[in-house]
């Protein structure tokens, strides 16, 4: 970016001593000379021509330059249109380079963007993954817990039998354990009292006793 805009600086900057050499040699020079003539004879033409029709007045004849008039003029256009041709290279040549930049800037971030884009799917293909090793292993240890449940209910099934055994073959049940959590119960009290407490006596009052005689 530095190296172009020096660059520009230079060109500007020996713009103006071509010019001005273009204007010499077109004084000195007799083809150049007589090229700078008719440019300057035609320049006039025209002006005049289109002078006339914009202020409307009747078309008349126009008396041409005179020579060192003409060389002016022609030198001068030429050295003018040099400098324009300069200035425009250096606008084109300024905004093809920024367009340039653009683009590769652009394409910079489209890169960066298809490498995020490339992460993203990444982690998420991980993430997917490790929710399924994650219910697996649920699904594993759930398993594995009802086993050890059953296991352990069916050892103490086989320790109380084994205290029972003495039992077997009698109209008496074994007790059967259930080792899952139940709710806890509320106790039941007798009616007509909301502590449990009977409002009778638990004792019948001693008989009055009577005097002997």
């Amino acid at each position: 970016m530095a190296s172009a805009k020096i660059a520009s600086l230079v060109i500007r900057t020996l713009a103006k001593p071509i010019s001005n050499q273009i204007k010499i040699q077109a004084k000195q020079h007799e083809k150049f000379r007589s090229f700078c003539v008719g440019l300057a004879q035609r320049m006039y033409q025209t002006e005049m021509r289109m002078r006339t029709n914009l202020l409307g007045e009747p078309a008349k004849h126009v008396r041409p330059l005179s020579e060192t008039r003409a060389i002016e003029n022609g030198a001068n256009a030429l050295a003018e249109g040099f400098l324009f041709t300069v200035a425009c290279g250096l606008i084109i040549g300024e905004t093809w380079r920024s367009s340039r930049n653009t683009s590769k800037r652009r394409d910079a971030v489209d890169d960066q963007l298809d490498e995020l884009r490339e992460s993203v799917e990444g982690l998420n293909k991980r993430v997917d993954a490790l929710a399924r090793q994650q219910e697996e292993r649920m699904a594993e240890e759930s398993m594995r817990h009802d086993e050890l449940t059953r296991i352990l209910q069916r050892v103490v099934e086989i320790g109380l039998r084994g205290g029972w055994a003495e039992f077997e073959g009698t109209p008496l049940a074994l007790p059967h354990v259930d080792l899952t959590r139940r709710p806890p119960t509320p106790p039941s009290y007798p009616l007509g009292s909301s502590d449990g407490s009977s409002d009778t006596p638990s004792h019948p009052a001693d008989p009055p006793s009577t005097a002997s005689a």
